[in-house]
């Protein structure tokens, strides 16, 4: 069922062309951000474009559990009377971060070096998540973590009270683990360090950096070494979210993959930490063009069109593209059915432990609805049918995943026959006017 109610089955059915402009949420990343650090400032930070699905606004009162003052103004425009590195107040109740893996995972990390103690919760799919990733680190400052194995929620975690700096190299590519370990070091004394093989996206370093943190960044045969000087005062700002790189990923699939389609999709954030998905679609021989080249706030910024492609042929993914898409997979593989050949996407086990097993809800998925799929542990193959693509006619579960549900919506766009979903209500939890925006498009959606 979904994470926040009743069940919201839903069915996509096979559209004429879409066309139109496609004015996405703000991003995800940058709005969780944008609040914690508005929190840990002095002064009042004052947010436009927040995006207000129930991730970040579980975020939001998250930061108000925690002390800080949060305004909404009005629809996206938001402000923050934060409480300064190292001046959370221990929270009266469970912090319940619903279906937010980031939302929880940074917070965590925030608090993790003041003096108090927290409980940390979340949804049915939030609490089968492993947490060890965060807490084995934050363990290394001084707090204390206290849950079900695997540091799974429900989880206590004590904050250390005289934390000590560490250098952490990242197992795995996470800009998760990676952020988390750097909000912990806000609050330590010396020089926090963080190794990471891969580069993942990095709105941390540059958001940090524009609050006043002393941070750098330098590229070494170890691979990217950031380091965060501890204890600054960090001083308000006025921030713009663009749009979210990753919602703006569905109205594109869905136009390539629909017969006749046009569509624009202004001011979306094009951090190469984020931009995978495009490079790998143009790759493909996507029609896909950034109009308007721009920067906005420090982050890279363009319009996108995205018209209709039969032309596009499967590729093997570099794996080392990976942390630059990660989200982006579920829709890549509805793609890779409408392309001539294979689509190999391989370095992606990390998809194993998101909201939902991703690669195997796919794949499952895509089956039920007439695709060919193989899969290993890290890896996984679509054999295209071309610009005909998905017979359709199938229920996939969403898994209380949103970009499950919306990547099944898109697919029954451009699918011979409807595609079914057995509960869309996730979706709100990171792009509450998916279906409005859809449907406007032309898209044909329907609440079952």
């Amino acid at each position: 069922m979904s994470s926040h109610g009743t069940p919201i089955p839903m069915t996509s059915h096979p559209a004429g062309p879409l066309s139109g402009t496609a004015e996405v949420p703000g991003d995800k990343s940058i709005s969780h951000r944008s609040l914690i650090l508005g929190a840990l400032s002095v002064g009042e930070t004052r947010i436009t474009g927040l995006l207000e699905g129930d991730d970040v606004l579980d975020t939001a009162r998250a930061m108000s559990a925690l002390g800080a003052d949060i305004t909404q103004h009005g629809p996206g425009a938001w402000s923050v009377h934060g409480v300064g590195v190292g001046g959370f107040a221990e929270p009266d109740d469970v912090i319940d971060h619903g279906n937010s893996g980031t939302g929880v995972r940074l917070v965590m990390g925030a608090m993790a070096t003041c003096p108090i103690t927290a409980t940390f919760t979340g949804d049915a799919s939030l609490r089968s998540r492993p947490m060890a990733r965060i807490t084995d680190p934050l363990a290394l400052f001084g707090a204390q973590a206290v849950g079900r194995a695997q540091g799974r929620l429900p989880l206590t975690l004590v904050g250390a009270r005289t934390p000590v700096a560490v250098r952490y190299v990242l197992p795995v590519p996470s800009a998760q683990v990676k952020s988390a370990v750097l909000l912990a070091g806000l609050n330590t004394p010396g020089r926090t360090v963080v190794v990471e093989a891969e580069a993942t996206r990095d709105h941390t370093e540059r958001m940090l950096a524009g609050f006043g943190a002393e941070i750098t960044t330098e590229e070494t045969d170890e691979g990217r070494v950031i380091t965060l000087t501890g204890q600054p005062e960090l001083v308000a700002q006025e921030i713009d979210v663009p749009r979210d790189p990753s919602s703006a990923a569905f109205p594109v699939c869905a136009a390539l993959i629909t017969e006749g389609s046009d569509v624009l999709v202004p001011n979306i954030g094009l951090n190469p930490t984020r931009a995978g998905l495009y490079e790998t679609l143009r790759d493909m021989g996507a029609d896909l063009v950034y109009e308007n080249l721009r920067e906005v706030g420090g982050e890279p910024v363009a319009d996108l069109r995205a018209r209709y492609s039969p032309d596009m042929k499967g590729i093997e993914v570099p794996a080392a593209r990976a942390a630059s898409m990660i989200d982006e997979y579920p829709v890549l593989s509805v793609v890779a059915c409408f392309a001539e050949g294979k689509t190999y996407m391989p370095g992606v086990k990390e998809l194993r432990v998101k909201e939902s097993d991703r690669i195997d809800a796919m794949a499952v998925g895509l089956r039920a609805n007439g695709a060919t799929v193989d899969e290993t542990e890290d890896s996984f193959t679509v054999h295209g049918m071309g610009p005909k693509g998905l017979p359709g006619g199938g229920t996939a579960a969403a898994r209380l995943d949103h970009r499950i549900a919306m990547s099944f919506m898109v697919a029954g766009m451009g699918a011979q026959a409807p595609v079914h979903v057995d509960d869309a209500g996730p979706i709100t939890t990171s792009f509450p006017i998916f279906e409005p925006l859809m449907d406007r498009l032309g898209a044909r959606l329907e609440r079952t």
